[in-house]
């Protein structure tokens, strides 16, 4: 039982600074989801994702003992976490984008296959993770700058001067860089996307099949439905109060159906990382 769960952040980050393991083990799982789905959205494809969660909470309890509170804990934590995805290499599910006009011929050029030969239950889900891969992929086309401002600002529709506060600029420049981003990707969609326009004739149960000849979508294994736990709106219109102190249209309604997700295998390697690495190596003396 964490004697930690439940209680305010600054409790448990003084209780963590004088090297107690069941608030180390409470910041972890406090926020660990959110910056999973956030670097997810940012990468592109869960082993980057894993990855640089796993090199985000090492810096974080690394230099948890310099944390003076000269700002709120989650301030902090999350500015760790966004200059980190900001610089962290670039993934291999950026690696397969680089323009929206050259996504936007690979997806014309994809070819129109049927699925009458998968039963209807699993083919409802395959669609599901296709329609998710391919806007995925459509993130990938923004900057990171731009990236970031979107998954923030539309999809867990965080409020410009918290944004702000965490990346230590202005407001003014995270809704420059939002808007920036909304007229690149919601302008692609218009002319791409069936969802957004009928007249459009790309559709998600047509490319799913050429998702899986191609590759990109493995029906064994799935990315984005496998560890799905909820929304992303769900859990932003219940959760993001607790961890952001949120104050709470078509396009980022949905990307905000897209699958929250929480991997076990993501949980196991951070326990590991809590329980292998002595106290004294990750915090400051």
């Amino acid at each position: 039982m964490n004697s930690f769960a439940g209680r305010a952040d600054p409790a448990v980050v003084a209780a963590a600074q004088k090297g107690d393991p069941q608030a180390l083990t409470e910041i972890v799982e406090r926020h660990r989801p959110w910056v999973y789905n956030i670097a997810l959205r940012m990468l592109g494809d869960p082993g980057s994702a894993e990855d640089a969660v796993q090199d985000i909470f090492i810096k974080v309890l690394d230099r948890i003992g310099s944390f003076e509170g000269r700002s709120k804990f989650r301030t902090w934590l999350y500015r760790v976490a966004f200059h980190h995805l900001l610089n962290v290499k670039r993934s291999p599910g950026e690696s397969h984008v680089s323009s929206f006009d050259e996504y936007g011929a690979n997806l014309q050029a994809a070819p129109d296959q049927e699925l009458d030969d998968i039963p209807p239950p699993e083919r409802a889900v395959l669609v599901e993770e296709a329609k998710v891969l391919c806007m995925t992929g459509m993130l990938m086309c923004l900057s990171r700058e731009q990236r970031l401002a979107y998954v923030l600002g539309a999809l867990f529709e965080l409020p410009d001067t918290l944004v702000a506060e965490i990346l230590d600029i202005k407001p003014a420049t995270f809704r420059k860089r939002l808007q920036r981003a909304r007229a690149d990707l919601h302008g692609f969609m218009r002319n791409q996307c069936g969802l957004i326009n009928t007249d459009n004739p790309c559709r998600c149960a047509r490319k799913t099949k050429t998702f899986m000849n191609y590759g990109f979508l493995d029906r064994n294994n799935l990315t984005f439905q496998r560890d799905r736990i909820a929304s992303i709106g769900e859990v932003a219109s219940r959760d993001a109060g607790v961890v952001f102190e949120k104050v709470t249209g078509d396009y980022p309604a949905l990307y905000r159906e897209h699958p929250f997700l929480d991997p076990t295998q993501l949980k196991e390697r951070l326990s590991t990382l809590l329980d292998d690495t002595p106290l004294g190596d990750l915090l400051d003396s």
